[in-house]
C-alpha cells in the first residue's frame, strides 16, 4: 500500500506539473512564471527552496549528536537568507525586470562580469542536485529494494519531466502542493510522537541544558566558526539563481518582498518540526537511534514502528520536500547557461522578438536535460549525501556576495573590483580548503574577496554604475 501511494504521488506530481505548463507561452513565462505568481504560490516557492533532504534527515540528525548549536546552519541560517533578501535585495533586483541574478552582472558592470559570474556560480548546483536525487533514490531503495542507479534514474525523469514542461510555472505550482504535504505530515507526525512518548515537557526534558545552548562557548575560535555556521546559507545562498527565479516570479515587488519574509518565518517554523520529532524518536525508540545511520534515523522510525498512514504522511511529507527542491535547483543553473552562457554566442540574424523568444525558451529547456543528466551522473559515482552537498556549500558567498551586494548598495563598485573579488575569493577559499588552518576557509575566502573588491574599486575607478543608471533608467 505505501509503495502504491508512493507511486500515485508521483503521478499526481507529474500531472500537476502537465497542468501547469500550460501557462508557459515564453521564457519568461518559463524563468519566473511571468512575474504573476500570488504571495501564497510566491511564499510556498521560496519555503520550498532548500527544504530538502538535508533539513528533515541531515538536521535532525545532525540535531540530535549535537544539539541545537550543531542546526544553526540550517534551518537558522536558511531562514535568515530569506529575510535578508526580502530586506535588502528584492526591491533594487525585481525593478531592473531581468531573468537571472547574472543579467545583473552585465547591466551592472560588464558582459565579462556576467559570464565570469556565471560560470563560478552553475557548477555549484551540480552537487547540491545530485545529493537530492541520491536521497530519493535511497528513499525508493529502502521501501522497494530498487538498485540506487535505476532510482536516481526514475527521480531525475521525474523532476525533469515535469520541469521540463512547465518551468517556474511548474515548479511553483507543485510547492504550494507539497508544503501542504510536508506542514501536514510533519505536524501530524510530531503530534503523535510526542503523545506516545509523554507529551511535549517530557521530550523537551530528555536532553540535558546544554543540548539547547545557542550561543557557542567564549573565544574566536568557537566564534569564528558559530559566525561561519550562520552566513553559509545566510549570506552564500543570497547569489543564488533558485532563491532570484522565486522573488522574481512573484507579481508584484511588495508581494516579493512579503513572499521572502513569509517564507523565511515559514522555513524556519518548518524546519523545528523535523528536530522535535528525531528527539521524540530517542525517547521512545533509543535502540534504534544508536544502532541507525543517524540520516536514516527517522525514515526507519517511521518504516519499522509507524502505522500505515502515519508512514504515508511521513513519506508523502518527505519525497515532496526533496521533488520541491530538487525541481528549482534544476531549473536554476539551466536557465543561467541558455540566458547568460548560450544565447549571447548565438547569432539573432532577422528573427522577430517573438522567434527570439522561442529559441531561448528551447535552449533553456535543452540545458535543464543537461544539468538532469551531468547531476544524475554525478549522483551515481558519488553516493554520499554529505560529501555531495559540501561540493556546493560555499562558492557562491565567498565569490559572489561581495559583488553582488557592492554592485547595489556602493556607487564606487568597479569592473575591476568585481573581478578581483570573485577571483580573490574563490582562490583564498580553496587554498584553505587543501591546507585547512584554525579558522574557516569560508570567512577567509569572504574577506579576499571584500578586501579585492574594496583595493580593485579604489586603484582601477570607472564609470560602470554611472553607465548602469542611465541604461536602467531608459529601459
Amino acid at each position: 500500500m505505501l509503495l502504491l501511494f508512493i507511486f500515485c504521488y508521483l503521478l499526481v506530481t507529474i500531472f500537476i506539473g502537465y497542468l501547469a505548463s500550460r501557462r508557459v507561452k515564453n521564457a519568461q513565462d518559463f524563468v519566473i512564471a511571468g512575474r504573476n505568481l500570488p504571495l501564497p504560490l510566491a511564499a510556498t516557492a521560496l519555503f520550498a527552496t532548500w527544504f530538502g533532504s538535508e533539513t528533515i534527515m541531515g538536521a535532525s540528525a545532525e540535531f540530535t549528536s549535537h544539539g541545537l548549536l550543531g542546526v544553526i546552519e540550517d534551518p537558522f541560517g536558511a531562514a535568515l537568507c530569506l529575510i535578508l533578501v526580502g530586506a535588502f535585495f528584492t526591491r533594487p533586483l525585481y525593478r531592473l525586470n531581468i531573468l537571472t541574478f547574472n543579467d545583473f552582472f552585465r547591466l551592472r558592470f560588464s558582459r565579462k562580469a556576467e559570464v565570469i559570474s556565471a560560470i563560478f556560480m552553475v557548477p555549484s548546483y551540480f552537487g547540491w542536485i545530485a545529493a537530492q536525487l541520491v536521497a530519493l533514490a535511497i528513499i525508493l531503495q529502502t521501501l522497494a529494494g530498487i538498485p540506487l542507479v535505476y532510482g536516481i534514474l526514475l527521480c531525475a525523469g521525474v523532476v525533469l519531466f515535469y520541469t521540463y514542461i512547465g518551468g517556474m510555472w511548474a515548479v511553483s505550482v507543485t510547492d504550494f502542493v507539497q508544503t501542504i504535504m510536508i506542514v501536514a505530515g510533519l505536524l501530524i507526525l510530531a503530534w503523535q510522537l510526542v503523545g506516545l512518548a509523554g507529551g511535549l515537557e517530557v521530550v523537551l526534558d530528555s536532553q540535558p541544558d546544554e543540548f539547547y545552548r545557542f550561543l557557542p562557548d567564549a573565544g574566536w575560535q568557537p566564534g569564528l566558526e558559530y559566525l561561519a555556521a550562520w552566513i553559509t546559507i545566510g549570506l552564500g545562498s543570497i547569489p543564488q539563481q533558485d532563491v532570484f527565479q522565486r522573488v522574481m516570479a512573484a507579481k508584484s515587488a511588495d508581494t516579493a518582498v512579503r513572499s521572502a519574509y513569509l517564507g523565511g518565518f515559514l522555513y524556519l517554523f518548518i524546519g523545528l518540526l523535523p528536530l522535535l520529532i528525531a528527539i521524540a524518536g530517542t525517547v521512545l525508540y533509543p535502540s534504534l537511534a544508536a544502532a541507525e545511520d543517524q540520516q536514516m534515523f527517522l525514515p526507519s522510525l517511521v518504516l519499522q514502528h509507524a502505522s500505515l498512514p502515519l508512514q504515508i504522511l511521513f513519506f508523502g511529507a518527505l519525497l515532496s520536500a526533496i521533488l520541491s527542491t530538487t525541481s528549482g535547483a534544476m531549473l536554476a543553473p539551466a536557465t543561467v547557461i541558455g540566458e547568460n552562457l548560450v544565447r549571447p554566442l548565438l547569432t539573432v540574424g532577422q528573427l522577430s522578438r517573438e522567434e527570439q523568444d522561442r529559441r531561448l525558451l528551447r535552449i533553456m529547456r535543452y540545458s535543464l536535460v543537461g544539468v538532469a543528466l551531468a547531476s544524475a551522473a554525478m549522483a551515481a559515482s558519488t553516493q554520499n549525501i554529505y560529501e555531495l552537498v559540501g561540493q556546493s556549500s560555499a562558492l557562491s558567498l565567498v565569490a559572489l556576495f561581495v559583488p553582488l551586494t557592492a554592485g547595489l548598495y556602493w556607487k564606487r563598485a568597479s569592473r575591476a573590483g568585481t573581478y578581483g573579488a570573485i577571483v580573490m575569493g574563490t582562490l583564498v577559499w580553496l587554498y584553505f580548503e587543501c591546507w585547512p588552518v584554525e579558522t574557516p576557509s569560508l570567512l577567509l575566502g569572504g574577506a579576499a574577496s571584500l578586501v579585492a573588491m574594496i583595493a580593485g574599486s579604489i586603484l582601477r575607478p570607472d564609470n560602470s554604475h554611472q553607465e548602469f543608471i542611465q541604461e536602467t533608467s531608459t529601459a
